[in-house]
């Protein structure tokens, strides 16, 4: 008779996510029970979950949080992908104001947008890593600090009593490996802090140049 076979961990993220570490310290760990990872669009990054399709997922906020966990994990700025012939792209960071009279682009796949933004047509907000990740040499990204950060989060169903679940959340927590098997959590080291820098002078604005009619 043949032995039931253990189904596989799978793990969902959202573009710009990078798991690598995690799975790799997985890895480490569970050699025999490899993680299955499946990059899914953050349209559908509850519905795997809830439908089963993955155990867990690293989402980005906000998201309809009945009937899941979630922990926060990191934040990060986001930035107006221009096209590199916009009057504005050589700045170094923008104001919302700024972008007023611009066509923002919403509802697109991100790569679909980059390339729209590519051809001439609007500009769209993304995260900074979703940015990178379609980085193109006909556009430019520049942050804009006014915008509320966005934040990336590991979510899991409340129902979901696969013991495999609380152990990837202590790798993602970092907890180690004699720890996360029942004995208190290493306190992590503190970190030097630097010393505190002088405030640099101000430099005067930059002139915006005069936009295209």
């Amino acid at each position: 008779m043949t032995p039931p076979t253990t189904p596989p961990f799978r793990v969902a993220i959202v573009e710009g996510v990078m798991p690598d570490k995690w799975v790799r310290r997985w890895g480490e760990r569970h050699r025999d029970q490899p993680l299955d990872v499946v990059l899914v669009p953050e349209v559908d990054q509850v519905a795997v979950l809830h439908e089963g399709r993955a155990q867990m997922g690293f989402v980005r906020l906000p998201v309809e949080r009945e009937g899941l966990h979630l922990i926060p994990l990191y934040s990060e700025v986001q930035v107006v992908v221009l096209s590199k012939d916009h009057p504005l792209a050589e700045f170094d960071e923008l104001e919302p104001a700024d972008l007023a009279d611009d066509l923002v682009l919403s509802g697109l796949a991100p790569k679909v947008a980059v390339e729209t933004v590519a051809a001439g047509t609007g500009i769209v907000y993304l995260p900074m890593s979703v940015a990178r990740l379609h980085h193109r040499k006909d556009v430019r990204a520049v942050p804009v600090p006014e915008l509320e950060e966005t934040q990336v989060g590991l979510a899991w169903r409340v129902d979901d009593e696969d013991p495999r679940v609380e152990e990837f959340i202590g790798i993602v927590r970092g907890r180690t490996e004699r720890s996360s098997r029942g004995t208190a959590p290493e306190a992590e080291p503190r970190k030097k802090q630097p010393p505190k820098k002088q405030p640099a002078k101000r430099q005067p604005a930059r002139k915006k140049p005069q936009r295209r009619r």
